[in-house]
């Protein structure tokens, strides 16, 4: 993750020094070049910079604006958005992408990262449109294939789901959660070698994380491997003992081996974090 977070603020980086230094040689003079290239690295993330830093790098590069070409400025309202989004702060970022798109309507990461902060805020219908117009514009961008698939399946459509994932794979097979979110997706759908396999692959990978193994602990249970399901649940819950899905699946799990304590305490947890965990369960086709 770290090292396509240092590639991304290179790209953005060259991107924003070729719009920069596309400017007429009267408007170069108006600021001190080392200024200017300052708030350049500031806006692109160089370094890692703090996310404060980096919207007053972009907001001096913004309020600039006449001395930018027009790709530049959307660049730069695309990064501060980056910026507010990562604070948490959506309702500062999407007008930032907006801006970036009314900028440059042909430039895809704004619509990708409105999608991205509108999930976040849980608007999935217009988190889909947007991820829709970033793929429209880029069909090979793997990243918003992914994000709209993680988008589908908040909507329970899994297998609208699990084919986005297939293309975030195709043409990104490293990029964080693919694997395991087609696991997740399959095993929801039934198809559970299929997921298992993608299970498997994301733990062979070293990425492995709480939701891998909630994921394999569903085809487990599905399976009928009691123990391996309790197994890959526990895992799960020592890396988040306030995941409901791995609480309530281990609950089954338990009950169906004839642990009535243990299996109802593991189902009054989950329940006590997420009620509706048990309508989950049933959509996944597990009672």
């Amino acid at each position: 993750m770290k090292s396509r977070a240092s590639a991304g603020a290179i790209v953005n980086l060259i991107s924003l020094l070729v719009a920069l230094f596309a400017l007429p040689a009267v408007a170069q003079k108006t600021k001190p070049k080392d200024s200017y290239l300052r708030n350049v690295e500031l806006c692109s993330g160089r370094e890692h910079a703090p996310l404060d830093a980096r919207i007053e790098g972009c907001t001096a590069l913004i309020d600039a604006g006449q001395d930018m070409t027009p790709a530049g400025l959307a660049i730069a309202y695309n990064n501060r958005g980056n910026a507010y989004a990562a604070k948490g702060d959506y309702d500062r970022a999407i007008p930032d992408f907006d801006r970036s798109i009314e900028l440059n309507p042909t430039y895809a990461k704004p619509f990708n990262n409105r999608g991205v902060a509108y999930f976040r805020k849980r608007e999935y219908d217009r988190a889909t449109d947007a991820f829709d117009q970033a793929i429209r514009l880029n069909p090979n961008y793997g990243e918003a294939f992914a994000n709209r698939a993680g988008a589908y399946l908040k909507k329970n459509e899994y297998a609208r789901a699990g084919q986005d994932y297939d293309q975030a794979i195709r043409l990104e097979p490293n990029l964080d959660g693919v694997w395991n979110g087609r696991c997740w997706s399959r095993a929801i759908l039934g198809s559970l070698q299929e997921a298992l396999e993608d299970c498997n692959k994301a733990l062979q990978s070293g990425s492995a994380d709480a939701a891998t193994y909630d994921s394999r602990g569903l085809i487990h249970l599905k399976t009928g491997e009691l123990r391996a399901a309790i197994d890959d649940y526990s895992s799960a819950l020592r890396t988040d003992p306030k995941l409901a899905s791995a609480l309530y699946g281990r609950g089954l799990a338990k009950l169906k081996q004839g642990d009535k304590a243990g299996g109802n305490a593991d189902i009054s947890a989950a329940k006590a974090i997420q009620g509706s965990i048990g309508d989950d369960f049933t959509r996944y086709g597990v009672q």
